[in-house]
């Protein structure tokens, strides 16, 4: 599948829609548009400016790529393994409202890794975001385009977020990372002109 990897803003990674059916082309045509409209707000930025957190957020550009990149993967395992690809298990002895309080004995790692995403942490730096990114992306494209039919469907995992029962088909999985992509983009574009003025547009 080609990626442009003579692009600094990012992953642009597009399946050539000839080898692909209307509904898939368009669904990762609108995915790559989104990942594009995100990884514009870090160009010829530095490293040290993706950590910067310039509203009263928490929020920051490089943590925002990371964590979209990190949702995108989650998901798009799913499609292929199931809910085993997504797990929320706790610690003995720790519950939800443990957690939600901020006073469980011992936090899991999904949920470090999941706070972790959002920041910059030390020796992280743009390119390898943006190269872990592309590799994501390329990596979605070749799911989608070998899943044999959109409508497949699995449970969800057990979580406090996720309805009993819920089942989600790959189609909506896509519609999901896209509209994530989409709003975290929005975000990126208000810490980007917060920071320096410039728009990613």
């Amino acid at each position: 599948m080609p990626v442009n990897d003579n692009n600094p803003e990012g992953p642009t990674a597009v399946t050539a829609t000839s080898t692909l059916d209307a509904e898939r082309g368009d669904l990762l045509a609108a995915l790559a548009t989104a990942r594009s409209a995100l990884t514009n707000t870090v160009r010829e930025l530095g490293d040290e400016q993706l950590g910067e957190r310039p509203t009263v957020s928490a929020l920051c550009l490089g943590g925002l790529i990371k964590h979209v990149a990190s949702i995108e993967e989650g998901w798009l395992r799913f499609v292929v393994e199931g809910p085993a690809a997504m797990r929320y298990d706790l610690p003995d002895g720790v519950t939800w409202a443990d957690l939600a309080a901020g006073t469980a004995r011992e936090v899991p790692q999904w949920a470090i890794d999941h706070q972790n995403d959002f920041q910059m942490l030390p020796g992280e730096t743009l390119a390898g975001i943006l190269a872990r990114y592309e590799r994501v992306a390329a990596r979605s494209e070749e799911i989608v385009a070998a899943v044999p039919d959109l409508s497949v469907t699995h449970p969800m995992p057990a979580a406090p977020w996720h309805e009993p029962g819920a089942v989600r088909s790959v189609r909506r999985v896509l519609m999901h990372v896209i509209a994530e992509t989409a709003q975290h983009a929005g975000h990126a574009d208000i810490l980007r002109e917060t920071l320096d003025g410039q728009k990613s547009t």
